[in-house]
């Protein structure tokens, strides 16, 4: 009987101990630092953007559009504002304005000149340099007939 109590015993505070150094070591960050983990740079994907092509007063159809922007992990995670937002307000805005863009022919569309633009208006907009470069993860022409279901 005494063994069985002791064995117990023994079982509560192996249990007891490898919980608390469970926590101590999730409460100081085990083997890596924080400092050391915050360094570098972090991709971010944006989402799936769809902008509508107008000519002649109707939707010929849309360019479809995701980009891929870098941010140092330092600067990241001391923001208040993720610039996931701005990033596609921005693309937006740069598309749909856009008059050098020929949505039928978009092999000949420059998009070094898209992604500089897109990261110059977001930092001035952030007022800091928080984006490091912008890069295209998918750019491409849907004409409003792929869209209507046909008969």
């Amino acid at each position: 009987m005494i063994r069985l109590l002791l064995t117990g015993l023994w079982v509560c505070i192996l249990t007891a101990g490898g919980s608390y150094a469970v926590a101590y070591w999730k409460e100081n960050g085990g083997l890596i630092h924080k400092d050391e983990y915050l360094d570098g740079l972090q991709y971010q994907k944006t989402r799936a953007l769809s902008v509508p092509m107008v000519e002649n007063g109707s939707v010929q159809g849309y360019i479809v559009a995701r980009f891929v922007y870098t941010v140092e992990a330092r600067t990241m995670h001391q923001l208040t504002v993720p610039p996931d937002p701005f990033v596609v307000d921005e693309a937006f805005r740069k598309i749909y304005a856009d008059d050098r863009l020929d949505f039928r022919k978009l092999a000949r569309y420059d998009l070094s000149i898209l992604t500089a633009a897109i990261k110059q208006r977001v930092n001035e907009r952030m007022q800091a340099d928080v984006i490091q470069d912008v890069l295209v993860e998918d750019f491409n022409y849907v004409s409003r007939d792929e869209f209507q279901p046909k008969p």
